[in-house]
């Protein structure tokens, strides 16, 4: 029995004048219906259960960095990708988190439609929350299909959005050491 997304799909097609029977597209509204709901899976995560407890009591007072997270969301203004790179750092405040943690959080958020400013501040504000850190700061950058292969038509713009939580937000020296390490040519 065919499942409600799968008829959508296929009503979809009919709409935008396409046969669903013929060959090619048989069974493109399973195939479909099947990779929403994985582009979607972060409706059904549990942010305790990606975080797994790994919280570890360490006297680290440094900055903790994972750069270069590769994300894939969709807009949900138009339900086309957007896609990029996510930079994220914490000030430890007595903890720190399993670093696999991070991309994991990341991935929780933007499988679902999303907006990139809300999508920034989510991973900010949870990771803020939940770890308690001295501070949060993150940078995402990101190119939206939605202003590449319609719109505007501008395939080389990225939207750069950031959220800056704490002393990042309040020390000049704490977000300038953050912003530096992102451009560092030897880290890269």
């Amino acid at each position: 029995m065919e499942d409600k997304l799968e008829t959508a799909v296929r009503e979809l097609l009919k709409q935008l004048g396409e046969d669903p029977l013929r060959e090619g597209l048989k069974k493109t509204p399973r195939r479909m219906a099947k990779a929403l709901r994985e582009i979607t899976c972060g409706y059904s995560a549990d942010i305790d259960k990606v975080f797994n407890g790994a919280f570890f009591k360490v006297n680290y007072k440094e900055m903790v960095m994972v750069k270069d997270i590769s994300f894939y969301s969709m807009c949900e203004h138009h339900m086309l990708p957007f896609f990029g790179k996510v930079h994220l750092a914490y000030i430890p405040d007595g903890r720190i988190i399993g670093l696999s943690k991070i991309p994991r959080l990341v991935e929780a958020f933007s499988r679902r439609l999303q907006v990139q400013e809300r999508l920034t501040t989510q991973i900010a504000d949870t990771l803020q929350n939940k770890l308690k850190p001295k501070g949060v700061g993150i940078v995402m950058e990101a190119q939206h299909l939605c202003m590449t292969m319609r719109g505007v038509k501008n395939a080389t713009s990225r939207a750069v959005t950031s959220s800056m939580l704490g002393v990042f937000q309040t020390d000049n020296r704490v977000r300038e050491e953050f912003l530096k390490l992102i451009k560092h040519p030897e880290s890269n």
